[in-house]
């Protein structure tokens, strides 16, 4: 016998609240327990029952789903969230760089069954206080704001400290400090770790936007280095190049990021092999 999955949906809107409802009674092991119209009122629903997801708007009047998702991170055991949401272009970025689901409002049927179906894989982890981790990230990250040049005494904006990878039965938070260069490969990046390739679903030049500029640098096109890792520059004999790292990996450089490469390996503050020409 399937066991039910307790949910709640979260929405000011009356007619969004009605349509996720119905779509969810297609599926019996879904538990519709109650539909609410504001964050205050499922913070006090969720302190009084056990959910185990909960289907959360993100604008919301008062007080958005964002902030009411940031309160459910601090605990140690979070129920899942799906963010819906018709706006918000940096979160749906942020959910996608920690492997959380979103549903995008309109939603068509095929995404919403794949989207209970990765709800159904999450529940059945044993990795929960992962899960919050990688929530509480994600939630940083959903503020952050690309850097405007020319602009002064404006807050910095936030970058990535992790990324959460999720795979068939396992979730992983990986710090960005252990990275030492990443790679594109399609639609994944591929993050090199010393001897661990991990692979995460999100394009290169998305991931880029996120990262903190003095901690890595794009040599490639579909190669981002961690700023300590050069060690020797080398052209080739085809006239491109190729760049030794500390971790022993060599990465190929391409003419539009060599000035860039270069100025970082002569820099006095950091210690360098060579940077042959």
């Amino acid at each position: 016998m399937t066991m039910a999955i307790r949910s709640i949906i979260v929405d000011d809107e009356e007619h969004a609240r009605i349509t996720l409802g119905y779509a969810l009674g297609k599926y019996p092991e879904w538990q519709v327990l109650t539909s609410l119209k504001s964050a205050a009122a499922a913070r006090e629903f969720l302190a009084q029952n056990t959910v185990d997801v909960v289907f959360l708007d993100i604008q919301m009047p008062r007080e958005s789903g964002l902030e009411l998702a940031r309160s459910l991170a601090a605990q140690s055991r979070p129920p899942l969230i799906i963010f819906v949401t018709a706006y918000n272009v940096h979160a749906i970025d942020a959910f996608e760089l920690h492997a959380l689901d979103y549903l995008l409002k309109p939603f068509s049927q095929d995404r919403f069954a794949k989207t209970l179906e990765r709800a159904r894989e999450m529940l059945s982890l044993t990795q929960q206080p992962a899960y919050a981790q990688a929530l509480a990230a994600c939630l940083v990250a959903s503020q952050h704001k690309p850097a405007e040049p020319g602009k002064s005494g404006e807050p910095q904006p936030v970058y990535l400290q992790q990324v959460t990878v999720r795979s068939v039965g396992e979730m992983e938070c990986i710090r960005l400090a252990d990275v030492h260069w990443i790679g594109a490969a399609g639609n994944y990046v591929e993050l090199h770790l010393g001897p661990r390739v991990v692979l995460h679903r999100v394009a290169l030049s998305k991931l880029e936007e996120y990262l903190d500029p003095r901690q890595f640098i794009r040599v490639h096109r579909g190669v981002i280095v961690r700023t300590d890792q050069p060690v020797h520059l080398q052209v080739m004999g085809n006239g491109g190049y190729q760049l030794s790292l500390r971790s022993g990996s060599e990465v190929a450089v391409s003419k539009n990021y060599i000035d860039a490469l270069r100025q970082l390996m002569l820099e006095p503050a950091l210690p360098r092999i060579s940077a042959s020409s």
